[in-house]
């Protein structure tokens, strides 16, 4: 029987380091976007974010990811599939190994799969929360609001 694109992803979230598990649930050429398509700056504060090739991308990001934080916590709590497409939802709690700054951000993942093998993997989470889990001091003037308004972050 052919895996669904749901069985494809909570098994690779069942083992995500372990680049034979993941290379067994994925084709060769997967897609992983981590993310951002690509975005240089949060590249820079996290490594792994952007678009990639191969089975070792998505593994390399959660090598990464738990050399960076500690993982407190990281649930599921909404799935859905149609057999070749599914999504997941939850949240997680993570704590930065250089700050100890503690951080919850919902995540969402994609996974598109044909054949019982993954093709296209994405990972989306509030990256802005997850990235002041490392910042060290200093502020960012805000201008976001059309009425003038500006804040401090």
């Amino acid at each position: 029987m052919t895996r669904s694109a749901l069985e494809i992803v909570r098994s690779i979230l069942a083992d995500p380091k372990n680049l034979e598990h993941v290379r067994s649930l994925v084709t060769p050429d997967v897609t992983y976007v981590s993310l951002s398509h690509d975005d240089p700056d949060l590249r820079r504060i996290m490594p792994w974010c952007g678009t990639s090739q191969g089975p070792e991308a998505i593994v390399r990001t959660f090598v990464d990811v738990g050399h960076y934080w500690k993982v407190v916590d990281f649930r599921i709590e909404s799935e859905l599939d149609d057999g070749e497409n599914a999504a997941i939802f939850g949240r997680f709690t993570y704590e930065s190994v250089v700050l100890s700054q503690t951080v919850t951000s919902p995540f969402a993942m994609l996974c598109k799969a044909s054949g019982g093998v993954c093709h296209f993997l994405q990972f989306m989470e509030d990256s802005f929360a997850t990235a002041k889990s490392f910042r060290r001091g200093g502020s960012w003037t805000i201008a976001s609001d059309p009425d003038g308004n500006e804040i401090e972050v």
